[in-house]
């Protein structure tokens, strides 16, 4: 792996010049800044072909994939702009591991600003409070360097999904987890993929520079780019922010990070992080072996054939071609289908859209059949369906509470209300955490087909609908959109206990749990 202080700011430019990932000096002066909002172009004043941009929003909309948005900006201007149902223009979206990239990128505004000496610094000293078990030489000498590309040598089990991720956010500790974990290999020697280690440079920030992560954003990263609409949840102690994921924000928020990198490091005539920074993040330390990209940055993945991407689960991506002056942020709620039909959008049809660097030929018909596709995109084509009539069980369990056994996902009761005749139910959820604080969550469900959308997770909108797949088992298909999971939740009524299967279809651990009637 290269060490960072080992390469000179200048070998590094030449080896993304090569690559293709530097910006090119046309990029360095844009017409304007879009911290107070982006413009609008028509693509082909773009060098743009409209009618392929037109082709990448109907082969998202046949092949049926879980896809919530598609923004594409060339040369600082939005050329295609479309939200597909129910999610909306508007919106924010959880941008899950997105978020790494924006860690990392303030991890190396704190080196800039003095707050961190050097990425060599031993992990362990910047919390001469805690003690860590399982010491040893080898987690002695990780370092930040380690915890930013992903080399940290910590145990971590992150296959089929992230168990050791969930296993820390069931204990009351996170970071005191994380520092705890037994090492499974030198640090430098192997990249594991480690959201507990992310979470890391959260509290490291946290740690250095006296404020959240999140405070610490808002003065230096999102207040220069004009970012003001956030949401970033906290670990059980209040202090540090999700390092690794749950940062919610707009497509066109992410669409600034981008901007920013594009422009290495530069906004509106300031330096928000140095271009040191930039190139050394986005160049590769090590090897990985996963779909498109065969390296790994400090928290930025690297393209198989130049470029680099910010990734995270679902199909949130922010997509650069700096050659090419592009911008592209999808966010989406998928699983592993949908993500390989996503990452086929770039190559097949948005890279090939950009025809020229000049400004093409005028073409109003096929702006017009893009701006069809984006209408299209955010209507909701379903047709409600006869609701079949209720089975006995249904009226027997309606309005009545019951007490779940342990999960990973924190349910502590679930209730369903039903209504002879009514077309729609609704189920209130409660939640317990770690550090005993409780919330509760009430959805409408859709029993005709039809999807009803009201308020979840962090205020933000939810879609559910359901059925009866027998005369004791209710299905329940839950969408929470911006939020990104989308779950199948059979619940099975017998006696008085129930039993939930919760699957979830963009990578979250599938589990099966009981529950007993409150008497």
């Amino acid at each position: 792996m290269k060490k960072l202080a080992a390469l000179s700011f200048i070998s590094i430019l030449v080896v993304l010049s090569w690559l293709g990932v530097v910006t090119s000096a046309a990029a360095e002066s844009p017409d304007y800044w879009p911290t107070d909002g982006w413009r609008t172009s028509t693509p082909e004043e773009q060098g743009m072909d409209s009618e392929r941009l037109a082709e990448a929003l109907g082969f998202c909309q046949e092949a049926d994939v879980n896809i919530h948005s598609l923004l594409v900006v060339r040369n600082g201007y939005i050329v295609a702009d479309a939200y597909f149902y129910p999610f909306s223009a508007g919106s924010k979206h959880d941008v899950a591991s997105v978020t790494k990239s924006f860690t990392s990128t303030l991890v190396g505004i704190a080196i800039d600003k003095g707050y961190v000496e050097s990425v060599h610094q031993p992990v362990l000293g910047f919390f001469p409070e805690r003690t860590a078990a399982n010491l040893d030489a080898n987690k002695s000498a990780m370092t930040l360097e380690h915890l930013l590309t992903m080399t940290s040598g910590l145990k971590c089990i992150n296959e089929p999904s992230e168990i050791t991720l969930f296993q820390m956010m069931a204990s009351p500790d996170w970071v005191q987890f994380v520092l705890d974990l037994p090492m499974s290999d030198k640090p430098g020697s192997r990249f594991v993929y480690n959201s507990g280690g992310s979470h890391l440079l959260s509290a490291i920030i946290t740690q250095t520079t006296g404020m959240s992560e999140l405070d610490f954003a808002r003065e230096h990263l999102f207040e220069p780019l004009g970012i003001s609409d956030v949401i970033w949840p906290f670990d059980p102690q209040g202090v540090n922010n999700h390092g690794w994921g749950d940062l919610v924000i707009t497509p066109y928020d992410m669409a600034k990070l981008g901007y920013l990198y594009l422009h290495n490091g530069l906004w509106d005539g300031q330096q928000v992080v140095s271009r040191e920074w930039v190139a050394s993040a986005t160049s590769k330390h090590v090897t990985t072996h996963t779909p498109d990209h065969n390296g790994y940055g400090c928290q930025w993945w690297i393209g198989s054939s130049g470029g680099y991407s910010a990734i995270g689960r679902g199909g949130q991506r922010i997509f650069f071609v700096p050659d090419k002056n592009l911008v592209v942020v999808t966010t989406a709620g998928g699983g592993d289908r949908d993500e390989r039909i996503l990452r086929r959008l770039l190559p097949s049809f948005i890279v090939p859209a950009a025809k020229s660097d000049d400004p093409l030929r005028a073409n109003p018909d096929g702006v017009a059949v893009l701006e069809s596709k984006i209408r299209q995109a955010a209507v909701d084509h379903a047709e409600p369906k006869p609701v079949p009539r209720l089975p006995e069980v249904a009226l027997k369990v309606s309005g009545r509470t019951y007490v779940l056994d342990a999960n990973p996902y924190g349910l502590a009761s679930a209730s369903l209300v039903f209504q002879a005749g009514a077309d729609g139910a609704t189920i209130t959820l409660s939640f317990s955490a770690p550090t005993g604080e409780t919330s509760e969550l009430i959805l409408p469900i859709g029993l005709d087909d039809v999807y009803r959308i009201a308020p979840g997770r962090l205020g933000m909108p939810a879609a559910a609908k359901g059925f009866w797949e027998t005369d004791t088992s209710f299905v329940i298909n839950l969408n929470e959109i911006g939020n990104i999971n989308n779950w199948r939740i059979t619940m099975t009524f017998e006696d008085d206990r129930v039993t939930v299967q919760m699957q979830e279809n963009t990578g979250l651990a599938s589990a099966t749990f009981g529950g007993a009637l409150i008497k």
